[in-house]
Order: structure tokens, then C-alpha cells, then sequence
């Protein structure tokens, strides 16, 4: 367990001063095996609910199970840091000697290949307090790290553009990579949205298929919150995904027992903490589409959607995301972040916004360690230069 205090005095077991006008604030390092009881996870919920960007991933009901699941031995690490005894912000982080296959030690946050966003829960007015504990802790709690490697972030976050100011005078750091995946967001009314997304000719077709889908019987779309029957839901989603091309493949999230029984403790735990959005696309009580919503308002986050294929020409994927427009009909909803790869084919037909997602890297330690970064960032292919 490592752990450092920050005040505009200095800083404890470090050299460095802190910057002026950083609040006292002390940051923290343990494995998360050795911190995790109710009065912390208590402490986790308060922050989630003050937090100035909404990440589900990072949120109590959500990264317990994904540690207990890929990380049972503790490995991973939870900082924390506090202003006033009180939670202000929590990154998973891994200490790793390997960088995409080469020998290059390093701190990075944790993902796992189900977590689609990687911004630290941080409280609002907490930002660069934050990143300049964590980035002082992640020089100091190591001698060999050559970087802070943070991924998954959407490049337009408030946390992203502190970071940016938070940097050190000279200290070096980069975008190492950026994407596009579709995202939602407009004032248009869902309707006028659909409308402009899809050609005449498209919305036509799609009609046609759902008449022809009508006349196999009655079709219905329910939108549920809450616990009611989750299990059921829960068991159909993974039936309907195994059955497909993914389980065919062996990546449907039942062809692993981890990833399932991931699937199955962060919906339940999504839907106890309000957190669930459920959508279903029946036929004569059978469902035939699915899709799960992880809403963190002001955002929300398109977890996973599945679809029974002997169905798949009468396209229920996009009828039941043609219902998902809808959140733009709910005034508490200002965007909605797809999860999807980029140039996915069937969402990008639908969504037409979309949300540059980038990887960022930090230098860490002093002048040794920062010119060996900036020539491993010069020889990775396309990074970009990154802060003030």
C-alpha cells in the first residue's frame, strides 16, 4: 500500500512541491482485495453520484464483479484520492512490463475487453487536483515506469481537457491513438431524427419488414427499468447471443464462464442501482431482439444488444434501435455513447454523430526516464502531441 499527501506546504515522502491553488488532498495506492469492504463501496456510490463525467464501467456494481472475475489473485490496484477525508476520485490501475508486445514498464489504467470507457471517477471542481496527485504518485511509486498509459477516453471529457492543463511544465505526453464510434446527440425530437437519418427508400423497407414480421404474429417493444424479472431477461439475451454467429465463433459472452457470469452480476447490480435500461423486441410473447443500456445521466452507454438471426430479414436489430431513438424524447439525456466499434454497420446507418475516443500517454519521472519516452513516442506510429 503507497500513499501520499498533497498540500500547498509540499508534499509528503516527495520532493516536489504542490502546484499553487492545489487543494490538500492525499492520493492513494492498495490492491483492491485489500480495500474493498461496505464502508468504502458506500463511500465509491457517494462519489459516483457527484462525479463530473458518468462511467458506468468504473462504478461499484460494475468493476467489483470485472475484478473478481479477471483479477482474482488482487493484481490490480485501486487510487484513491481524497480532499478533506473525503472520496474524490478512484482509477484502476496495473503495473505492467509489457507495452502492446514491447519489454516497456509502465502504469496503466485497467480495462477489460467489456469496458468501453476509461475515465477516472472524479468529483466535480476535483479535476486537476486529481491529476496532479495521481500524475506526482505515478512518477514517485515507481523507478522504472516510463509512462502513465491511460485509455478509452472520449477526447471532448472535462477530465480530458484537465489533464491537458495539469501537465507539468515540459512534461511530455501524447495521443498514441484515436477513434470514431457513433454516438447520439441532438435536439431533434426522434422522430425528426430518424427521419433524417435514413433515406425514404430505407424507411420503406424497414416498414415492409415490419409488416411482414406482423404477419408471424404480434409484435411488441417493452422498455423496462428496474429488477422485475432480470433473470429471465438475462438468460434470454445470452440464449439468443450463443445461438448466433458469435457463439458459433466463441466469442458470445456465454462461450466464457467469466464473461457471463460478468454479464450476469453488472446487469443485476446495473438494474438494483437504477442504473438499467432494458429493450425488448417480442414476437407473440417471444423475444426476437434485446438490447441493454447503462444510463448515467446526463449520458448514457449502449452496453450490448443481440438478436435471434432466423429473424435477421426482417432486420430486429434495427427496428429495436429505431426504438432507442427515444432517448432523445428524455429531457435528463444529453447524449448517448453507442460502444460500438468503429464504421459498425448497422449503428452508423442510424446514429449519425460521432465521439473520437483516444488513448493518451504520460511521461513519468525525471529527465532519464522522459527522454527515453519521447523517443518511444516519436518511433509509435501516429501519435500526436498532447497537452499545453
Amino acid at each position: 500500500m503507497e500513499s501520499i499527501s498533497l498540500s500547498k506546504g509540499g508534499l509528503d515522502g516527495a520532493a516536489a512541491a504542490a502546484p499553487e491553488g492545489v487543494c490538500a488532498g492525499q492520493i492513494r495506492s492498495a490492491s483492491w482485495r485489500q480495500i474493498l469492504d461496505d464502508s468504502f463501496v458506500e463511500e465509491w456510490n457517494a462519489l459516483t453520484q457527484i462525479a463530473v463525467e458518468p462511467n458506468p464501467f468504473f462504478e461499484s456494481w460494475n468493476l467489483c464483479p470485472a475484478l473478481t472475475a479477471f483479477d482474482p489473485k488482487g493484481a490490480v490496484e485501486l487510487v484513491t484520492f481524497r480532499q478533506n477525508g473525503v472520496l474524490c476520485g478512484l482509477l484502476p490501475i496495473e503495473r505492467a512490463k509489457v507495452y502492446y508486445g514491447y519489454l516497456i514498464p509502465h502504469i496503466s489504467a485497467w480495462l477489460h475487453d467489456n469496458a468501453f470507457c476509461g475515465v477516472p471517477l472524479v468529483a466535480r471542481g476535483a479535476e486537476r487536483a486529481f491529476w496532479q496527485a495521481l500524475l506526482r504518485w505515478a512518477s514517485d511509486s515507481t523507478r522504472s515506469a516510463l509512462l502513465l498509459h491511460l485509455m478509452h477516453l472520449p477526447e471532448d471529457s472535462p477530465l480530458v481537457e484537465a489533464l491537458s492543463s495539469s501537465l507539468e511544465a515540459n512534461q511530455p505526453a501524447a495521443i498514441v491513438h484515436r477513434e470514431e464510434r457513433a454516438m447520439l446527440r441532438s435536439g431533434q425530437s426522434s422522430e425528426d431524427y430518424f427521419t433524417a437519418s435514413m433515406s425514404g427508400k430505407k424507411r420503406k423497407e424497414l416498414r415492409r419488414q415490419f409488416n411482414r414480421l406482423s404477419d408471424l404474429g404480434t409484435v411488441a417493444i417493452e422498455r423496462e427499468k428496474g429488477s422485475t424479472q432480470i433473470t429471465r431477461w438475462i438468460d434470454t439475451f445470452l440464449a439468443l447471443e450463443a445461438a448466433g454467429w458469435k457463439g458459433k465463433e466463441g466469442s458470445a459472452l456465454a462461450s466464457n464462464t467469466d464473461t457471463e457470469q460478468l454479464f450476469r452480476q453488472s446487469l443485476a447490480g446495473a438494474a438494483k442501482a437504477g442504473r438499467l435500461e432494458r429493450l425488448s423486441l417480442t414476437l407473440s410473447g417471444r423475444p426476437i431482439a434485446l438490447l441493454a443500456n447503462f444510463v448515467s445521466a446526463p449520458g448514457v452507454f449502449s452496453f450490448k444488444t443481440t438478436f435471434d438471426e432466423d429473424y435477421a430479414r426482417f432486420s430486429p436489430g434495427v427496428l429495436l434501435q429505431r426504438e432507442n431513438l427515444k432517448l432523445l424524447d428524455n429531457s435528463a439525456i444529453e447524449w448517448a455513447d453507442s460502444c460500438a466499434a468503429a464504421d459498425h454497420p448497422m449503428i452508423e446507418r442510424i446514429w449519425r454523430e460521432k465521439r473520437s475516443i483516444v488513448r493518451i500517454n504520460v511521461g513519468l519521472g525525471g529527465a532519464l526516464r522522459q527522454t527515453a519516452f519521447k523517443h518511444m513516442i516519436r518511433a509509435e506510429n501516429g501519435s500526436e502531441d498532447f497537452g499545453q
